[in-house]
């Protein structure tokens, strides 16, 4: 039993917020800067979690991961300017397939050489699903290919243990100075240039007229959006609709939205509250007991994932921000890798951070399972 029970919605909601406080604080240190604060609030939530502190599940949780990360990708994407998404997105496809085959590669390379026994089909697709899409994808392929609830229960617990360790090195790869001298960026020299710009933005005005109808606005698209993707039938892409809509509004109203103030900052809050929740409801004992070999299949394929991209960045000259942003939007989706382009800086790949993850989100359920069916013989 933790200290702090599941539900105590309110000490634990306290607890969250104070994670998402000292990763913004973090981030403004010099250990912040190299490692990122969203390093620091995962760390510590799972030693919070693992400590018996705080619960692994909560209502708070439930909230988070389904109402405030969709809430957070209109407050971060009412400003996009479509000229320059079609202008800079498609660079970050490219990285996005090469992060796909990625994964691809480190499954069958993992799947030949550990034993993964008779669930090795089953875990070779649910995770190719997982790791190129995300949490939706994964789920929907073990239904697909009748993982049992036990076989499910093993994979998703080395998995959760996997994605976060995989977002940690994402976080922490573009602050590696070998790297970025092999493969150079001109988004990360604009982010780390100081402008008179970047000094005004330093103080945000938080006007609540704005932030108030800032909220309103997101939650009214989120709205919108999962009525229109249910109506279609096609709930599991909602995201894609509150993408689409929201883009749609930041076009048609871009003077408008433009004046808005205090939106960004208020996505990024959303943003670092999940990312705490993420570090708190990741048990590292579950996955110890019977899922040790699936957590090194897990690490084996983002480690080849990230030499993929990394060694094909090199040789293409793609810019290690862009190839970052495609790796992430395949491992941990549009949303986290959203909030982790944006912690650094590098703003003009927030959209297509955005748009290639759900490119991602919409062809994984089929080489997931094409790949379970190709290896089950």
């Amino acid at each position: 039993m933790p200290f702090i029970s599941g539900d105590n919605i309110l000490a634990t909601l306290a607890v969250i917020l104070f994670l998402a406080w000292f990763g913004f604080w973090a981030d403004k240190t010099r250990l912040g800067k190299v490692t990122s604060g969203v390093v620091w609030i995962i760390t510590i939530g799972i030693l919070l979690s693992n400590l018996s502190i705080t619960p692994y599940k909560s209502a708070i949780y439930d909230f988070i991961g389904q109402y405030m990360v969709s809430a957070a990708i209109p407050l971060l994407l009412l400003k996009a300017d479509l000229r320059k998404v079609f202008r800079d997105s498609g660079r970050v496809m490219l990285p996005l397939v090469i992060a796909g085959a990625g994964v691809i590669t480190g499954v069958l390379l993992g799947y030949f050489l550990l034993n993964l026994g008779e669930i090795g089909p089953k875990v070779a697709g649910v995770y190719t699903a997982g790791y190129i899409g995300g949490a939706m994808n994964f789920v929907a392929v073990a239904k697909s290919v009748n993982m049992s609830p036990a076989e499910f229960s093993a994979a998703i617990s080395a998995s959760s243990i996997v994605s976060v360790i995989g977002l940690m090195v994402l976080v922490a790869i573009p602050s590696i100075k070998l790297i970025q001298r092999l493969i150079p960026s001109d988004i990360m020299a604009q982010a780390e240039t100081p402008s008179t710009e970047q000094e005004q933005d330093a103080v945000i005005e938080m006007n609540l007229l704005h932030l108030s109808g800032a909220l309103a606005l997101s939650f009214g698209i989120c709205t919108a959006a999962s009525l229109l993707a249910d109506t279609l039938g096609l709930g599991q892409y909602n995201i894609l609709f509150i993408t689409l809509l929201t883009i749609a509004v930041a076009n048609i109203f871009p003077r408008q939205l433009h004046l808005l103030k205090g939106e960004f900052e208020l996505g990024m809050l959303f943003m670092y509250i999940f990312f705490a929740m993420v570090g708190l409801s990741t048990n590292m004992t579950t996955f110890l007991d019977h899922a040790i070999i699936l957590l090194v299949y897990g690490l084996l394929i983002i480690t080849v994932q990230f030499i993929v991209v990394l060694t094909m960045a090199k040789l293409l000259k793609i810019d290690l921000a862009e190839a970052i942003t495609g790796s992430g939007a395949a491992i941990v989706g549009p949303a986290v890798t959203a909030a982790v382009v944006s912690s650094k800086g590098w703003n003009s790949m927030i959209t297509p951070a955005v748009m290639t993850g759900i490119f991602g989100y919409v062809i994984a359920n089929f080489i997931g399972v094409a790949l379970t069916a190709l290896l089950a013989g």
